[in-house]
């Protein structure tokens, strides 16, 4: 993927996210609907570590290191043993990391990985990939919102 493409495809996918955003509260935030593994919460934090990991490596220089226990792969708010960012933080966050991300230099995507990722070679084959995951969590989390609005209404 090429570094313009992508930049343009990670404003419309960060901008949706933090839009959506805009329209929670805690509460709905942080409600497990049945059937579901985790919360809003939960995957704002895993969108924003993932996307750490794969674009900065594994340091997590940038965000508290917490939040691998709060937000990785496997994690669920029910384990957790220390309280989450709240919404306001996280928002923060993100954009912090558009702007860290923006400024990776072009020939970085071109850049082979130290080894093999999901079949991915590349920082832009990477990139891409955290693209997709970002947009396939923004997807889950307007369904959760969805039944969690639909839930309050029938209480």
């Amino acid at each position: 993927m090429n570094r313009i493409t992508g930049l343009k495809q990670f404003d419309l996918t960060r901008g949706a996210l933090l839009k959506f955003m805009e329209t929670l509260d805690a509460e709905t935030a942080d409600k497990q609907p049945e059937g579901f593994n985790n919360t809003i919460r939960w995957h704002i934090g895993h969108v924003l570590s993932a996307a750490e990991l794969f674009m900065f490596g594994r340091e997590f220089k940038h965000l508290p290191s917490e939040y691998r226990t709060l937000f990785g792969n496997g994690t669920k708010p029910s384990e957790w043993t220390t309280e989450a960012p709240s919404l306001e933080v996280l928002v923060v966050q993100l954009k912090e990391q558009v702007e860290r991300i923006k400024t990776i230099p072009a020939e970085v995507f071109e850049k082979a990985l130290p080894e093999p990722f999901l079949g991915l070679e590349t920082i832009g084959e990477l990139y891409g990939m955290m693209l997709y995951h970002e947009a396939d969590h923004l997807g889950q989390m307007k369904a959760m919102k969805r039944i969690v609005e639909a839930e309050k209404v029938l209480k």
